[in-house]
């Protein structure tokens, strides 16, 4: 088993999560983290973390494993975050909001550290 970030980090990328994790396996896109399931050691430190609920174990994952898919490309080409940053301006607004993947997914990478 290994953590991935799900559609609830998309345009709120809060960062309480990157600054727990032992091993920095947070990856860091234009509008939400992403976690490199090989580099996880699935210790779950930084679930508890998400203020939004963002990160789940991958047997949580829906049937086609699109999360573990989104995780493991990603976290090839966005830079590696470590430090905790400000959520994005207006994070708050899409707290609730579900489906945001096929509404707000951006691939462009993050700034990272």
């Amino acid at each position: 088993m290994t953590y991935i970030v799900v559609d609830a980090c998309i345009k709120c990328k809060y960062t309480d999560c990157v600054e727990v994790c032992p091993v920095d396996c947070f990856y860091e896109g234009e509008n939400m983290l992403v976690i490199h399931p090989d580099e996880c050691i699935d210790c779950g430190v930084c679930e508890p973390e998400c203020p939004v609920e963002a990160i789940k174990p991958d047997t949580e994952d829906d049937p086609d494993s699109k999360w573990l898919r989104i995780n493991t490309e990603y976290a090839k080409s966005w830079p590696n975050i470590t430090r905790s940053k400000d959520p994005l301006p207006d994070a708050d607004n899409y707290v609730e909001e579900t489906g945001k993947l096929a509404k707000y997914f951006s691939e462009k990478p993050g700034e990272g550290d």
